[in-house]
């Protein structure tokens, strides 16, 4: 069972699941862009999809470039940017909605290791600023370095808690039963 704002997802009707996954950016290994499509598109395609007017789109898609480091290109198609550079507007696409909760799945896999490093970085800037985490990886040591809380998954079930590292603020929407 997984828990998100109070709400069972597994029990979700299928007409609110739209609705509710707006309110998670997501992170993907392999970023899960569109290569026909400029920079600047791929990030405001969940404004659009949302029904963000067009003012607020561009302000949001240029802040997120500019979170990101990539500004500059926003005329630019996913095929001219690194894998480096890719990743980073995949996490400019998840975080421009403002989510709450941002879910990134094996983020780093693809990457060299001072690459994921400043993904890491991003994230922890994220957390920083309110938005719940969640980081999916079998980079233990990348999430040790990182000074993120980490919470160990064997067979589906959670593994010894680990303590709370300094200033984390913890998972307080989100909760896993078993």
């Amino acid at each position: 069972q997984v828990i998100v704002h109070g709400r069972d997802t597994g029990t979700l009707p299928a007409r609110q699941i739209p609705a509710f996954r707006r309110q998670i950016g997501m992170v993907f290994q392999d970023h899960k862009l569109l290569t026909e499509r400029s920079i600047y598109d791929n990030v405001a395609l969940p404004l659009i999809v949302a029904h963000t007017p067009l003012r607020e789109v561009d302000k949001r898609v240029r802040a997120a470039l500019d979170q990101v480091g990539l500004l500059d290109r926003v005329r630019a198609l996913p095929l001219e940017l690194s894998v480096g550079e890719q990743q980073r507007v995949g996490i400019a696409r998840a975080v421009v909605s403002k989510p709450p909760l941002l879910v990134a799945d094996e983020p780093t896999g693809n990457l060299d290791p001072v690459l994921s490093r400043e993904v890491m970085n991003l994230f922890r800037r994220f957390r920083d600023v309110g938005v719940t985490v969640v980081v999916a990886t079998h980079d233990l040591a990348l999430v040790r370095e990182s000074g993120l809380r980490q919470i160990v998954l064997a067979d589906g079930r959670v593994q010894e808690p680990p303590a709370p590292a300094a200033g984390d603020i913890g998972l307080p929407d989100i909760g896993v039963r078993r």
